[in-house]
């Protein structure tokens, strides 16, 4: 499109592109057109390339800002039409990844165009500061089945829908996916021994606010190259969408805790109702809490069953996941907080029993600011679902001070992807919420109370005697409490907090408690909503 007329020639979207080292994507696409043969597996195709850097990257996506935004094209091909079955008949061949060879320390393997993957994403290599085009053919892909007969060989393809880095996570001789990056701008890892569950978005607009949601893309990759048997690579993108552009750094290191640093640097077009930072997206469908909605042989089902929040003072607090009647959200207000993240920290099969699923080794998510985050709200949105393939929980930072457009907005963390087991030092923490009708078992019962069951382990609370003096704090908003009691149970370390409580008519209810002893507070805190109606 040509420049707008009150902006500098040189800011028009094919300078800008240029900038981004589209040039150079397009000479390579052009080139595949006339029949010349795709690059082979070990490298790019080849091209003078363009000179590339984050610095580059960020001034380009500047640029883009002051132009009016232009939605991706949705390319036709012979993948027009793949549906669901379709797409799963689709795989990369393994003897095509890019980096392959007797030195590497990562493969890189491609997703393909189709099913719910319409619009194009480009991908480069960054070699001594230079990057060229990757280039993928119908040769890169095995196609099997239903799919094998409709698929044009040697087929030059117009891009990718995303892409996956392969590294020896697991085992030494062997390359187990460790990170994919597929679709809008999600993005996924895992640490070791663990299995998909939870996702990473680059931004959130505009989440739960009454009005459509915004979805930022990932447009372009680019891919430096590491060195032999290298154990960390870094990923530049470019991130488009009505509101805003970004320029994007990951720094990915495959690990025990898979680390993924983010360094975010936005550019707002207008001023935006919402903006969530590192945002953090799973799926609760039900545990001990609500389990009697759900007529299945499993005890629990979720990918995370809490958010945790780690405050620089040593505090913490815990959020137990719901699955609401309706759309609910939560605000927990913070100052630069030390991390936050989706947790999943029950890793016991027997809590699960799918051993197709296996819930159990899904990663947890810490999300750590890499420098003062200042003031802001951790905020917490919670959709109700009746099915475990719907995600329907999202978490991220929302930063008291908006985001204006014309100035840059850099926000780096790191994300932290892995089993991470409870590290209680003297705080013990929450191993379980359970809840059901209020009253004692096995007795006919005043209707109306619900029990909420807290147990803590670990800790200083651990090695206390069950007549140790304690004190449950416990604040409640839109119901009161009924009965309130606090034991060890014989034979554990665990102590096991028990809530009656009577709403007010139509409430939200709202928990906030901990247990206190010997002049200090000796449990992180538990923080929990009740939606009656």
């Amino acid at each position: 499109m040509p420049a707008r007329p009150d902006l500098p020639a040189q800011v028009s979207r094919r300078a800008v592109l240029a900038l981004m080292g589209t040039a150079a994507m397009l000479r390579g696409t052009t080139v595949l057109a006339e029949g010349v043969q795709p690059a082979q597996p070990a490298g790019p195709a080849e091209t003078a390339g363009e000179p590339f850097d984050f610095d580059r990257l960020t001034e380009a996506m500047r640029s883009l800002a002051a132009l009016p935004h232009e939605a991706p094209a949705k390319m036709e091909g012979f993948f027009t039409g793949f549906t669901y079955d379709d797409y799963q008949a689709i795989q990369f061949d393994p003897k095509r990844a890019r980096w392959a060879g007797p030195e590497a320390g990562f493969h890189v393997h491609a997703f393909h165009l189709g099913w719910l993957f319409a619009e194009p994403v480009q991908m480069f290599e960054v070699a001594e500061g230079v990057a060229r085009p990757i280039a993928f053919t119908t040769d890169d892909f095995l196609y099997y089945d239903r799919v094998k007969a409709r698929v044009p060989l040697h087929e030059p393809l117009p891009g990718v829908a995303g892409f996956r880095l392969n590294a020896p996570l697991n085992r030494a001789d062997m390359f187990d996916e460790v990170v994919a990056f597929l679709g809008a701008s999600y993005f996924r890892a895992l640490g070791r021994g663990n299995a998909y569950g939870l996702s990473a978005r680059g931004l959130a607009i505009n989440t739960g606010m009454g009005q459509p949601e915004e979805f930022p893309r990932f447009s372009r990759f680019w891919l430096e190259r590491p060195g032999p048997f290298a154990r960390e690579v870094t990923v530049f993108a470019s991130l488009e969408s009505e509101s805003c552009t970004g320029a994007y750094r990951f720094v990915i290191r495959p690990g025990e805790n898979t680390e993924v640093e983010v360094t975010a640097r936005l550019f707002f077009r207008i001023e935006v109702g919402q903006v969530g930072i590192a945002p953090l997206t799973s799926m609760f469908l039900f545990s001990e809490k609500n389990r009697a909605s759900f007529d299945d042989y499993r005890p629990a089902v979720h990918d995370s069953d809490g958010l945790a929040i780690l405050r620089r003072d040593g505090d913490r607090i815990w959020r137990p996941l719901n699955n609401p009647v309706r759309l609910t959200e939560s605000w927990l207000v913070e100052d630069s907080p030390l991390a936050f993240g989706l947790m999943q920290r029950d890793r016991n099969f027997e809590s699960y029993q799918d051993a197709a699923a296996h819930y159990e080794r899904r990663p947890s998510v810490l999300v750590e600011p890499l420098g003062d985050w200042g003031k802001g709200a951790v905020r917490l949105v919670e959709i109700p679902t009746d099915l475990e393939v719907n995600d329907n929980i999202v978490a991220f930072w929302v930063p008291e001070a908006k985001p204006m457009p014309g100035r840059m907005a850099e926000f780096a963390y790191r994300l932290v992807w892995g089993a991470l087991a409870e590290q209680d030092g003297d705080l013990a923490h929450v191993k379980e919420t359970r809840a059901g009708t209020g009253g004692v078992s096995g007795v006919e019962n005043t209707a109306g109370t619900r029990k909420f069951v807290v147990d803590f382990a670990g800790g200083m609370l651990a090695d206390l005697p069950a007549n140790a003096v304690l004190e449950p704090v416990v604040t409640v908003k839109g119901g009161e409490v009924a009965v309130q009691t606090l034991s060890k149970i014989e034979g554990t370390d665990t102590w096991r907090l028990v809530l009656d409580i009577l709403p007010q008519d139509g409430a939200t209810v709202e928990f906030v408690a901990h247990v206190a002893g010997f002049g200090r507070k000796l449990t992180e805190t538990w923080v929990y909503q009740w939606v009656t109606a």
